[in-house]
């Protein structure tokens, strides 16, 4: 209890000041938000009083510190409060956006295992043969590629050139395929690598030839000693890549025309809708932070010596 006592405090730690260096860099970035605001409301230079208006509405005339906890009180209650913009709730228009969004991370992330699975097992059959050395090749070339740049190159492939799928919008299933590639062939180079790298490490253990000499069959000792030994640095990693995944979605949303949290931010920082901003990132942030607390209580189960170090 006290190792998740802990755990918890740390997120929380994490998620204050998350959320208090999200809305000091949002006040303090350069230009007029509340002009911003006004011109993106009225599509027109508005007058100076209706600037000011919007200032006052906004709260942008108070200072730093009452404007903070005005915007983080609700917060705490899950009230995203209304665009400044608009003036509606915040929190259904987010629900959407998330609507596409998930499914997409969730299809890279399917496409990471189905690929780095196969590769990593192939790879660890003779260590250092050809098919280890394409699968290493392969996993690096995979990191090594951004991930903006290798959704165009699949575009100017698959769409341009060929015209098997669709490149922009999210009409039908066809429109997930290319974007949750993009996104899955990353998430496959790094698995790939730690899954090998673990799966090697594990049969090199000192105590698997006196395993062996017992008699155990291969099929246990890979069940009962091997895989727990290789999942290790697979689940952290895994964790990571989950969290992460939401971050690479919103970037590959915009290559591809997609709705979703990333047309959903991207339009909020053009026009300085500070609550949409702090919207996208602090649920992003919970997100993030939940799927790594989750990973940290898996990866002392499966190591309880961690657990006791920390005790």
């Amino acid at each position: 209890m006290r190792t998740v006592a802990g755990l918890v405090l740390r997120a929380v730690v994490v998620l204050t000041g998350t959320a208090l260096a999200t809305f000091s860099l949002l006040w303090h970035a350069p230009g007029d938000p509340a002009l911003a605001i006004a011109e993106a409301r009225y599509a027109a230079i508005p007058p100076a009083e209706v600037v000011e208006l919007i200032r006052a509405e906004a709260g942008l005339d108070a200072g730093f510190w009452p404007a903070f906890l005005g915007w983080i009180t609700p917060l705490l209650q899950g009230d995203f409060g209304q665009s400044m913009v608009t003036g509606r709730d915040i929190w259904p228009e987010l629900l959407t956006a998330f609507s596409y969004t998930v499914p997409l991370a969730l299809a890279g992330l399917m496409i990471g295992l189905g690929l780095s699975l196969p590769l990593a097992y192939a790879a660890t059959r003779r260590p250092g043969g050809w098919r280890d050395r394409s699968a290493v090749a392969l996993a690096s070339i995979g990191a090594a590629i951004p991930a903006y740049w290798l959704g165009l190159l699949l575009i100017l492939l698959f769409a341009v050139q060929l015209g098997w799928l669709p490149a922009m919008g999210a009409r039908s299933p066809a429109h997930v395929i290319l974007p949750a590639l993009t996104l899955g062939l990353g998430v496959a180079a790094a698995l790939t690598r730690i899954l090998r790298s673990g799966i090697l490490e594990a049969r090199n253990q000192p105590f698997l030839p006196a395993i062996q000499r017992r008699g155990v069959a291969s099929r246990d000792i890979a069940r009962d000693h091997i895989a727990p030994h290789a999942a290790i640095p697979v689940v952290t990693v895994f964790g990571l890549e989950l969290a992460f995944l939401l971050e690479g979605a919103v970037m590959v949303e915009v290559i591809f025309a997609r709705p979703g949290l990333g047309s959903f931010l991207v339009s909020a920082i053009e026009t300085r809708d500070f609550p949409k901003v702090q919207a996208v990132v602090m649920l992003t942030a919970v997100l993030f932070v939940t799927v790594n607390l989750v990973t940290d209580l898996i990866y002392r189960r499966l190591d309880p010596r961690i657990a006791d170090r920390h005790a």
